[in-house]
């Protein structure tokens, strides 16, 4: 402890880091009743806080060590922080990223002088072929966030926030991918400000650290979500576990859509876009809030950074309303029979009606797909116990992952001629032949009966598709499934499904 509080105190980041400001975030304070204070990383030479500890390590090897030149695997801001720094110091650096990475990011690594070696459809890929590099070349290699230096350059954050507020402080919201920067922060805070409350914020499909801490020890996810990529690890680091068992008080997980609303937030008060990592210590900081009461001290967000994908806009705009329980989503069933569709409409009240499907099914009834506008989550339940009194038959799907993504743009109807279908989500990597290679392992063994796919902006598109597969055929296919190996969820009983698109109900 003494040693990393030393580091931070005697880091090198200034050298290329500027002390950012720590804003008050007046909209937000209002709505939350306390006081919101933003750290802005975003507004880093990079846009992101990596900067500061890439240059720490980087700026402190020895002449011999720089000589032999640093490597790192990365498609997100540490290739960044370590392609600046190594230009800075005249250092050579290699980047190694997955060939899914958007073009941007890897113009953005360019840009800085860095080689970049593209390899493999994932960071896994990835980091396996700049460990290979390492051992051929012998160059130096960066980690993310499993090094003291580079956790000590991060805690340089902490300090800020103690020079800019040192009194008054009460908690301070820390987004976590491997943990170098909540690390930092908190071994940092804690040793000065016992009492402030240091609070990490993950995804809930990507809670490495809080897994871990729930079992006392590192715990590797099988997989994680990629939505907010600068966080997306698997394992948290054997430097950072313990310092975060040590001196962190809690972890709150956030959904997708919090993150999303949380980009909005941020938009509202600075005019700055988030990526969602960056935004992800307000998700967090906003659910804390309808849960807990304040003792009235300031609550800071750390802003991590804003390297955005402009793609992914479409996406996040469309989620924030949900994300901010400004929206529900519902399946509505209505009888098939005059006077049917205005007396739903009369259910409805003056309510802003925000999306409508509809698709007539037989003769007996029809189901609707309607996206309504609402103050907040028990808002949708009145309006949901409403339309049933009123004689509908309705389902929320307000958070059902499903309907949001691809459901709501798709409602066609049952499909009579279709027989055993099962379906299925998939991810696949954003590179030329990924639906080839698809199709090839498929064969001519089962018969796609739906396929959908959108495009959100991300290294991974999502696809949902429909395939017939007898139960007698489960086994082969489960080998299908094995020898893809493309991340995938099985949806044959979604209630939406089976609502818009699967058999008919009964």
């Amino acid at each position: 402890m003494k040693n990393l509080l030393r580091e931070v105190l005697c880091s090198r980041v200034y050298d290329v880091a500027r002390e950012t400001p720590l804003e008050a975030a007046p909209k937000l304070s209002q709505r939350l009743g306390r006081s919101i204070l933003f750290k802005r990383e975003d507004l880093q030479p990079i846009f992101s806080f990596k900067l500061r500890g890439a240059y720490n390590k980087i700026a402190q090897l020895s002449p011999e060590e720089q000589a032999r030149g640093v490597i790192t695997a990365s498609a997100g801001n540490h290739a960044q922080g370590v392609a600046f720094s190594a230009r800075r110091l005249g250092i050579r650096a290699v980047i190694v990223m997955p060939q899914t990475t958007p073009e941007i990011k890897v113009a953005a690594v360019r840009a800085f002088g860095a080689e970049v070696v593209l390899q493999g459809d994932s960071y896994s890929d990835a980091q396996a072929h700049c460990e290979k590099l390492v051992e051929s070349t012998g160059m130096v290699f960066i980690h993310p966030f499993d090094d003291p230096l580079v956790i000590a350059g991060q805690g340089t954050v902490g300090a800020e926030i103690l020079r800019q507020r040192g009194s008054g402080l009460e908690a301070v919201f820390v987004p976590i991918g491997g943990g170098g920067l909540i690390a930092g922060i908190a071994a940092f805070l804690k040793a000065i400000l016992p009492d402030v409350l240091i609070i990490g914020v993950e995804p809930f499909e990507a809670d490495a650290m809080y897994q871990s801490l729930a079992a006392g020890r590192r715990v590797r996810l099988e997989q994680v979500g990629i939505f907010a990529d600068g966080v997306a690890v698997r394992e948290v680091g054997r430097h950072t576990f313990p310092l975060c068992r040590e001196h962190v008080d809690e972890i709150v997980r956030v959904s997708n859509d919090e993150i999303c609303a949380a980009i909005k937030d941020v938009f509202d008060e600075t005019r700055s876009v988030m990526e969602p990592a960056g935004a992800l210590a307000v998700a967090g900081l906003k659910r804390y809030a309808a849960e807990r009461e304040s003792r009235g001290g300031a609550w800071v967000a750390i802003l991590s950074g804003a390297n955005m994908n402009f793609d992914r806009l479409r996406f996040i705009a469309e989620r924030a309303e949900l994300g901010e329980a400004r929206e529900a989503l519902f399946a509505v069933t209505i009888p098939e029979r005059p006077g049917a569709f205005r007396a739903f409409c009369a259910a409805i009240g003056q309510r802003v009606i925000t999306e409508f499907n509809y698709r007539l099914h037989g003769r007996a009834q029809a189901h609707i797909f309607v996206g309504v506008a609402i103050r907040d989550r028990s808002d949708a339940a009145t309006l949901l116990e409403h339309l049933r009194q009123e004689g509908h038959e309705a389902l929320d799907l307000s958070d059902d992952e499903m309907a949001k993504l691809h459901i709501r743009h798709m409602v066609g109807g049952h499909a009579p001629e279709a027989r055993d279908e099962r379906l299925y989500r998939f991810e696949f990597p954003e590179r030329p032949g990924a639906l080839m290679e698809f199709l090839d392992k498929l064969g001519g063994h089962w018969n796609i009966s739906l396929f959908h796919y959108r495009n959100n902006g991300v290294d991974f598109s999502r696809v949902l598709v429909g395939i017939e597969v007898g139960d007698g055929d489960l086994p082969a296919f489960g080998h299908f499934l094995e020898r893809l190996g493309y991340p995938h969820v099985e949806e044959t009983t979604n209630p939406a499904y089976r609502f818009f698109l699967g058999e008919s109900r009964p």
